[in-house]
C-alpha cells in the first residue's frame, strides 16, 4: 500500500472532497457496469434460438460462438491484468464497453458462422471480460481492506439486479422486433450508460484521490498511518514483498489459490449450463425450469452481499467453504429430484445454489488481493483468472461428455460434488489467514492480546 502524501489537483481533487468516501462511489459504478455489461455479455443464450432459426446452422456450429468467446476471454485476462497495472480502469472498461457495442452492431450484418465468432464471440464475450468479475477484481479490492468482502459483494450483486430488469427487456425486444433490434438496443445502453460512467468517474485506487483504503486520509505521521493497518498482518515478510508474477508463481499459495478458483468455477458453470436441460428431462416444465434458473440469480444477490460481509468478519476460507458446500448440496438435491420430484426440493436446490454458492464471486475478488496486492497485482490476477476460467470452460464440457457417455447426469453430478470437496480442501491450503487477517479476525486478535 502506498504511504505518504499525494498531490491531487483538478477534477480528482474535487472528487476527493466528496461528502462520502469515494470508494463507495466506485462500488456503485461497478454495480451498474456489471449489471449492464455482464448481462449483455451473457445475452447470447437469448439471441441463440433466433440465430439458429434464421440461418439453419447446426447447434454445435452456432454454439461455438460462445465457446470461442470464452476461450478468448481467458487468453485476454493476463493481457488485461498487465494493462491494468499501467493504466486506469476508466480507459480499459470504456474500451471494453465500446468494443462490445461494436461487436453487437456488426453481428447484425453477419452472413457466415465466422462472422459471429468474430463479433459476438471475440468482441462481445471475449473483450467483454474486462466488465466482468475478472476485470473488476483487478482494482476494486484495493479500495477496501476492512470492508473488502462487503464492498465486492455489493458491487457484484449488480449482475443479479441487472438480470431482473435487462434480460426480460432483451427477450421482449427479440420477440417483438427481432434479435438484430436487441443487439442495437444493448449497444446503445452500453454507449449511453457504461462508457461515460466509467470514463468520467471511475478511478484505479484511492491514492489517486490522496486517500488510503477504506477512505482514510494520509497522515502526516506516517508511522501512525502504518500502525492503523498493521494489526491485520500475520506474515510481515510476505506482506512487505513487492509481488510480481514471477515471484507469485513460485509460491504454493498462488497454485493452491488457482486450484481453488478452477474448481469453484467448474462447479458454478457445470450446473449453470446443464441445469435447465436436466430439470426438463426429469419432468419439470420448461417454464418452471427457466424460472428456477432466474431465481438462482435473485437468491445470489442476498448471498453475495451477506456472505461477502461475513467474510470480513470470519475469514475468506470459511465463506468459500460455505459456498462450496452450497454447490455440493445443489448437486445432491438435483440427484434426489430425479426420484422425488418435489417443489420443496427444487427450490431448496435453487436457494443453496444461489444464496450460498454464488457468494464465491465475492470471495473470488477478495482473496487474491489479500495475498498479492501491490503494483503488479493486475498481472498476477490476470494469469490466475486464466487458470480459473479454464475450470469454468471445462466444467460444462466434462458434464456434457459424461452425459453422452452414460445417457444421464448421475456420474457428472457426483464428479462435480467431488470437485466441490477439492475446492474446500484447496482454499484451506491457500490459507490467506496465514498472511493477512480480515478485519474481524484482526479485532479478535487485538482484543486477546490486550487482555493478556
Amino acid at each position: 500500500m502506498t504511504s505518504g502524501k499525494h498531490n491531487v489537483t483538478g477534477f480528482d481533487a474535487r472528487l476527493g472532497k466528496a461528502p462520502i468516501f469515494y470508494g463507495w462511489i466506485v462500488v456503485i459504478i461497478v454495480f451498474i457496469t456489471m449489471g449492464v455489461g455482464v448481462n449483455v455479455r451473457t445475452s447470447f443464450s437469448l439471441l441463440y434460438p433466433s440465430i439458429l432459426e434464421e440461418y439453419g446452422w447446426d447447434h454445435a456450429t452456432t454454439a461455438a460462438t460462445f465457446t470461442i468467446g470464452f476461450i478468448c476471454a481467458g487468453l485476454l485476462s493476463p493481457v488485461i491484468g498487465r494493462l491494468m497495472d499501467f493504466t486506469s480502469p476508466r480507459y480499459l472498461l470504456s474500451a471494453s464497453a465500446l468494443l462490445v457495442s461494436i461487436g453487437l452492431v456488426l453481428s447484425t450484418f453477419a452472413t457466415a458462422p465466422w462472422h459471429f465468432y468474430a463479433t459476438l464471440g471475440f468482441m462481445m464475450v471475449g473483450t467483454g471480460v474486462a466488465m466482468t468479475y475478472v476485470g473488476h477484481s483487478m482494482f476494486l479490492p484495493v479500495w477496501f481492506e476492512r470492508k473488502r468482502g462487503l464492498a465486492i459483494g455489493l458491487a457484484f450483486s449488480g449482475v443479479g439486479i441487472g438480470s431482473i430488469f435487462l434480460l426480460p427487456l432483451i427477450q421482449a425486444t427479440i420477440t417483438q422486433d427481432g434479435w438484430r433490434a436487441a443487439c442495437w438496443m444493448m449497444a446503445g445502453v452500453l454507449l449511453v450508460v457504461v462508457v461515460p460512467l466509467n470514463l468520467v468517474l471511475q478511478r484505479k485506487d484511492p491514492a489517486e484521490l490522496g486517500l488510503l483504503p477504506d477512505g482514510e486520509e494520509h497522515q502526516d505521521d506516517q508511522n501512525g498511518g502504518a500502525s492503523a493497518v498493521a494489526s491485520n498482518i500475520v506474515d510481515e515478510d510476505w506482506v512487505n514483498t513487492e509481488w510480481s508474477l514471477k515471484k507469485a508463481v513460485k509460491t504454493a499459495s498462488f497454485w493452491w489459490l488457482s486450484l481453488t478458483c478452477f474448481t469453484g468455477l467448474y462447479a458454478w458453470y457445470a450446473v449453470q449450463v446443464h441445469q435447465t436441460k436436466y430439470l426438463i428431462e426429469i419432468g419439470i416444465s420448461p417454464l418452471e425450469a427457466s424460472f428456477a434458473l432466474g431465481f438462482v440469480g435473485f437468491a445470489g444477490i442476498v448471498g453475495q452481499i451477506y456472505l461477502g460481509h461475513l467474510s470480513d468478519r470470519i475469514g475468506r476460507e470459511w465463506i468459500w467453504t460455505i459456498s462450496s458446500l452450497g454447490f455440493a448440496a445443489c448437486y445432491l438435491l438435483l440427484l434426489v429430484l430425479e426420484t422425488i420430484n418435489n417443489p420443496v426440493i427444487l427450490y431448496g436446490m435453487v436457494i443453496v445454489q444461489g444464496g450460498l454458492g454464488y457468494a464465491l464471486a465475492a470471495v473470488f475478488g477478495a482473496m487474491p488481493a489479500d495475498l498479492f496486492q501491490g503494483k503488479k497485482y493486475g498481472e498476477i490476477l490476470g494469469v490466475m483468472s486464466l487458470l480459473a476460467l479454464v475450470g469454468g470452460g471445462v466444467g460444462p464440457w466434462v458434464t456434457g461428455y459424461l452425459y453422452d457417455l452414460n445417457g444421464d447426469y448421475k456420474m457428472a453430478f457426483w464428479l462435480a460434488f467431488a470437485v466441490c470437496m477439492v475446492s474446500i480442501f484447496s482454499v484451506w491450503m491457500t490459507a490467506p489467514r496465514k498472511k493477512r487477517l480480515v478485519a474481524g479476525q484482526a479485532e479478535k486478535r487485538a482484543l486477546a492480546q490486550a487482555q493478556k
